[in-house]
């Protein structure tokens, strides 16, 4: 029998505040009505100031990978070639919709621990003189890494080498934790979900388009009947969707907008970014590893951590659970058994971090871990202003 709260310290689906509870309780209106138009209005209209920009941003009633998918099919051809590149678990899955896709990506190798290269973009589309590559394809946070992508730098890359390539996005764990600006850093298509930064259950995917990636929506030759930009666009005028929304997630994400536009969009990103340098701080007093290996790119959103060889990370995940009534994000794939992630987005504060990584550290006193104590002391001594502590020399993780 468990006790006290559950502390949900995966990177996503986040806790979903009181708040946005509450504005979920409402009944079911009809939403072709004056009310749900306010409510369509007010939420299109919201969406545009977190991803920072003045253009369009369309809602589905889906996944992230729905959102995925509307990328595709709105802006490619069957056969098209796109660039992408393999920062991890979820760069590999749109790889793979794409090729079910009939495109033909090039897929840039990596090592799971560094977020995309923006020399190795622009090298790429140098040699490209024909102009056959259509899209480059990224992830901003890899959430099985807790690695970063630098989307500004790959916007400049793709810019020097004077290539007309398309730039698609994926923000769909760091939307509304890390500092992302579709319009100013030229983005073409992002992508994004409910269940991460936003603070909603799952059920919402997000697409934020530009004016040229709704110019090559009319020209592609991809099928498409339920992710139709045009069809979507078309009664989002109004207020309103071409099919039933998800109503009641609508009124969840109209609460969790002002919750992120109250606290402010750069005080929110200062809180994810002195949360990630705690645990890190505490990663680092522990004398473990951070899977991620460039400072440039440690994500805010969460932090994934190497466990010392011949010590499983599932069991001790196990171990946690059952004992201190905590999840912590599993390793996926290749580092399925090799790493936990800890999550410390969306509604996480300093108090409630500061439990997770008590729970962590009590943990590793549990299962025999090596490590050396004082990572909750480091958190604390980072969260009050006394900087993080030194980094640790790294190893392969192959």
């Amino acid at each position: 029998m468990t006790r006290g709260r559950h502390f949900l310290q995966i990177p996503g689906p986040s806790p979903v505040p009181e708040r946005v509870l509450r504005a979920m309780d409402m009944p079911v209106i009809d939403h072709r009505g004056p009310e749900f138009a306010k409510l369509g209005r007010e939420v299109l209209d919201g969406c545009k100031a977190v991803f920072q920009t003045s253009g369009p941003v369309i809602i589905y009633p889906s996944s992230g990978t729905g959102a995925w998918e509307s990328a595709i099919v709105n802006t490619l051809s069957s056969g098209d070639k796109v660039l992408m590149s393999e920062t991890g678990h979820f760069a590999t899955l749109w790889h793979q919709m794409a090729v079910r896709w009939g495109i033909k990506p090039e897929f840039l190798p990596g090592d799971w621990r560094r977020g995309v290269d923006p020399d190795a973009i622009h090298a790429r589309l140098a040699e490209d003189k024909a102009r056959e590559i259509k899209a480059v394809m990224v992830v901003h946070n890899e959430t099985s890494t807790g690695v970063t992508s630098r989307i500004a730098e790959i916007r400049k890359a793709i810019d020097k080498a004077g290539h007309p390539a398309l730039l698609l996005v994926d923000t769909i764990s760091s939307l509304g934790s890390a500092d992302y600006r579709h319009e100013e850093w030229g983005v073409d298509v992002t992508v994004s979900c409910s269940q991460k930064g936003l603070m909603l259950p799952p059920g919402l995917g997000f697409t934020a388009v530009s004016e040229k990636a709704l110019a090559a929506s009319k020209t592609n030759n991809l099928p498409r009947s339920y992710w139709d930009w045009h069809e979507m666009l078309k009664p989002n005028a109004g207020g309103f969707f071409p099919y039933t929304p998800a109503t009641n997630l609508l009124y969840g994400l109209r609460e969790a907008i002002n919750m992120l536009l109250e606290e402010g969009l750069e005080n929110l990103f200062a809180r994810h970014n002195r949360l990630a340098a705690a645990t890190r701080a505490a990663v680092n007093a522990w004398g473990l590893e951070i899977l991620c290996q460039d400072p440039r790119e440690y994500s805010p959103v969460l932090t994934a951590v190497v466990m010392p060889d011949g010590h499983g990370a599932d069991n001790f995940r196990k171990v946690v659970l059952e004992n201190y009534n905590m999840s912590l994000g599993a390793g996926l794939t290749k580092l399925a058994g090799r790493v936990f992630r800890i999550g410390h987005l969306g509604e996480c504060n300093e108090l409630t971090l500061l439990g997770a990584i008590s729970g962590v550290e009590m943990g590793f006193e549990l299962c025999g871990v090596p490590h050396k104590k004082g990572g909750v002391d480091a958190a604390m001594r980072s969260l009050t202003g006394n900087g993080e502590a030194a980094q640790p020399a790294a190893r392969a993780v192959a």
